[in-house]
């Protein structure tokens, strides 16, 4: 992981996005302080993707159970279509 000023970073732009694209992760940092990562596209992908998958689980917890087989749900499911 790189750190790098903003006034820094601004010029060194293209230099950091190649480095982004070789895998590496940019940490910008004002006054000491981090204020942005650049990281990879597919690393970033991955975790919106993850975070997704814990959002759902999350919500699924809170789902009531119908007390009926997957067999009984879908027969119910096909009588309706009737």
């Amino acid at each position: 992981m790189i750190q790098v000023q903003a006034t820094e970073a601004k010029a060194r732009l293209a230099e950091l996005l190649r480095t982004v694209e070789r895998g590496e992760t940019v940490v910008i940092t004002r006054h000491g302080k981090k204020i942005a990562h650049l990281v990879p596209a597919v690393e970033q992908e991955r975790a919106e993707r993850e975070a997704a998958v814990q959002r759902f689980l999350k919500r699924r917890a809170t789902w009531k159970h119908v007390g009926m087989s997957l067999e009984e749900i879908l027969e119910v499911r096909r009588e309706g279509l009737h």
